[in-house]
């Protein structure tokens, strides 16, 4: 395996411009990704994604970045790079989401990269299975919650 990166394509039951706003919003996002999310979507802004309490010890607070904001067709940043830097495609994950009509719906295209460039040989391997891993547990739920914002628009 290269460990290029993560692709994925998903349908989903919204338009472009419902989707756009539950990948890239903050409020939308924590329905269904991470715990707390704090950035504003615009190109150039900073933020911070958190999982778990952040009164704990335990809890997970990654840097963000945001590189393109292209309502409704393209939302990407840069994430999980040391705090206090300022994330580079040498030290940070670059998610890209694509979206493109699809009859009444969207497709999704996902991808993630910047595994070989971030991670030590040594966790490499790890490092790109625990995305792996995560990105399939939360993409179903993107899909599940943006049907939930239509049914209650």
């Amino acid at each position: 395996m290269d460990y290029a990166g993560i692709e994925r394509e998903i349908h989903i039951e919204a338009t472009p411009e419902v989707v756009y706003k539950v990948i890239s919003t903050p409020e939308h996002l924590r329905e269904w990704w991470p715990d707390e999310a704090e950035f504003k979507p615009v190109p150039g802004a900073t933020g911070v994604i958190s999982f778990g309490d952040t009164a704990t010890p335990d809890a997970k607070v990654v840097p963000l970045t945001v590189l393109e904001a292209d309502p409704p067709r393209r939302f990407s940043f840069r994430w999980a790079y040391d705090e206090g830097e300022v994330a580079t495609p040498d030290n940070s994950f670059l998610v890209t989401f694509d979206l493109f009509p699809s009859g009444a719906g969207t497709r999704l295209r996902f991808t993630e990269t910047g595994f070989r460039e971030k991670c030590a040989p040594a966790v490499l391997e790890q490092q790109y299975g625990e995305h792996v891993t995560g990105w399939d547990h939360f993409l179903p739920r993107l899909v599940t919650y943006a049907a939930r914002v239509v049914s209650t628009a």
